[in-house]
């Protein structure tokens, strides 16, 4: 009876996570457009919108994590990651007019179109940004991006004279360290939507997981230090995830940078950790997240830092509360990393939660940034 018992809560629930998960699915959305992921393509996969502030509501259909993406040429122009199945993620994001192209679920399916008509709304917010105040965090960013994505460069070439040594226990460190510039010009980074493909590819967002031949860069290289404990088969990724981070070290040099990107990039950053990340982590092999999120909030810090200099002659009020929302994350990661957990795996649900909630919070004061200076 006990069995019988037991095997009919779990059919129970197993009913009442599909109805949760089909109600949902089919709810009405608040958003300026639904966009439904299946298994190989979106619902609509052409869409249409006016110019200005727009709102996507995206729906996972599917059975695996997925992220959508709003691409201009090769550059991310904004996404959501990590939804997982039957949930759903809402991005805001200012567009102006022309085609994009949108992507649907595994990045192996095909693109879907988003076509940004002219409207006022646009025009006005393409007249509000101005350069002059800007020029000094600007460049100031653009050194930052020029010095970590060298720091990349040379961190995976030490990476890549392990790992042709066979030496699994440095190439282990090497991995760790390598990751860490990276994570902190990401803001930037994760937009060469064809780069990102290459040297941060996920197994979850692959047809094959970690058997695709998609499966390159820094996580392939993870798998096999990690969960392989081996060094073998790993020089040509080694090789190719350096020809990428100097390809990348080249872009960052000349990346296109504007007052409305660098207002947006560190929210956009801080809220796609609290999302995408924190929850349940991304370097499921070597379980260093904590090293990898404090890398990352180090380079939205900075970004929050250059606007700070801007937002604080207009609103000191805002100013403080920045400062006071980076502090309390920086507090909440270093009491996480002194509890000294072996593994982010280990790391409790609450204490993710904790962390999403700073992360979420700092992305909303940095968010009031757009009304305050006046750039959109």
């Amino acid at each position: 009876m006990a069995i019988l018992g037991a095997a009919v809560l779990a059919v129970a629930g197993g009913a009442a996570f599909w109805y949760a998960t089909q109600q949902n699915a089919g709810s009405q959305t608040a958003a300026d457009q639904l966009v439904t992921v299946g298994t190989t393509t979106c619902d609509p996969n052409a869409i249409t919108v006016a110019g200005g502030r727009r709102s996507f509501e995206i729906v996972n259909a599917s059975d695996r994590p997925i992220e959508w993406e709003i691409l201009d040429g090769v550059m991310v122009v904004a996404e959501r990651e990590n939804i997982a199945p039957g949930f759903r993620a809402t991005l805001e994001v200012q567009l102006q007019p022309g085609e994009y192209a949108i992507t649907c679920g595994l990045l192996s399916n095909p693109r879907g179109t988003l076509s940004v008509t002219a409207s006022d709304e646009a025009s006005a917010a393409a007249s509000e940004v101005t350069l002059r105040k800007f020029l000094g965090p600007l460049s100031e960013y653009r050194v930052f991006l020029v010095m970590q994505g060298n720091a990349a460069v040379k961190a995976a070439e030490t990476l890549r004279e392990a790992i042709a040594a066979g030496d699994v226990k440095a190439a282990q460190a090497a991995w760790r360290e390598a990751r860490l510039p990276y994570r902190r010009i990401e803001p930037l980074a994760y937009r060469f939507s064809d780069l990102e493909d290459r040297i941060d590819p996920r197994a979850a967002y692959l047809e094959k997981r970690e058997q695709d031949p998609g499966f390159t860069g820094y996580h392939r290289l993870e798998y096999g230090l990690f969960a392989q404990d081996s060094t073998e088969g790993l020089l040509p990724v080694a090789d190719a995830l350096l020809a990428d981070l100097k390809e990348l070290a080249q872009r960052l040099k000349q990346a296109p940078l504007d007052p409305g990107l660098l207002i947006e990039m560190p929210g956009a950053s801080a809220l796609q950790m609290a999302q995408a990340q924190v929850p349940q982590g991304e370097n499921l092999y070597a379980g260093n997240d904590l090293q990898d999120f404090s890398a990352g909030v180090e380079g939205i810090g900075k970004l929050a830092g250059l606007l700070r200099q801007v937002v604080a002659g207009v609103d000191p009020s805002l100013d403080t509360v920045i400062g006071q929302d980076l502090d309390a994350l920086d507090a909440r990661l270093d009491a996480l990393r002194d509890k000294g957990f072996a593994s982010y795996g280990d790391v409790p649900k609450p204490e993710r939660e904790a962390l999403s909630t700073d992360l979420t919070r700092l992305s909303e004061s940095l968010g009031r940034l757009q009304a305050a200076i006046g750039i959109n």
